[in-house]
């Protein structure tokens, strides 16, 4: 049970709190491990002016690649076996969390791992959740941990 793990990262301390937790995970289990980084796009064409553009998407996949770098750096010496991917979205109407299900899909994950905020009330409505839209669309089991 729960051979391949597949963990979302953002860089943020709460999505450094569950690679944390499924590197225990997996070495209790000898799973194998998949990073996943998504990028969003879209944001960048919508938000940016068009001659910013290639500045702002290269700077977003510059960061994307630190994510990944780091999350690998924490789990490389573990003994685990475990790879590492970045997605881009690029189409509008697409979410993270359906990229995240997909690539789950595709690996295929046993387990979905990924960090939750927990927010409640207005925040969640004004600042939404991937974690959240990860548990309405997946098909695989997910483990939601909540940030320190």
């Amino acid at each position: 049970m729960y051979s391949h793990i597949l963990v979302a990262v953002d860089g943020s301390d709460t999505s450094n709190v569950a690679l944390r937790e499924a590197i225990k995970l997996a070495k209790v289990k000898h799973s194998a491990v998949r990073l996943v980084h998504v990028i969003d796009l879209t944001l960048a064409y919508s938000a940016v002016e068009a001659p910013y553009v290639a500045d702002y998407e290269k700077a977003v996949r510059a960061a994307g690649q630190k994510v990944i770098s780091d999350c690998s750096a924490a789990l490389r010496d573990t003994g685990i076996e475990f790879d590492a991917k970045t997605i881009v979205i690029e189409t509008p109407g697409q979410h993270i969390y359906d990229a995240i299900e997909e690539e789950a899909k595709q690996w295929p994950a046993g387990l979905i791992m990924i960090g939750t905020h927990g927010r409640r009330g207005f925040r969640r409505l004004l600042l939404g959740s991937v974690s959240d839209g990860v548990t309405r669309v997946a098909t695989k089991p997910v483990l939601l941990i909540r940030g320190a």
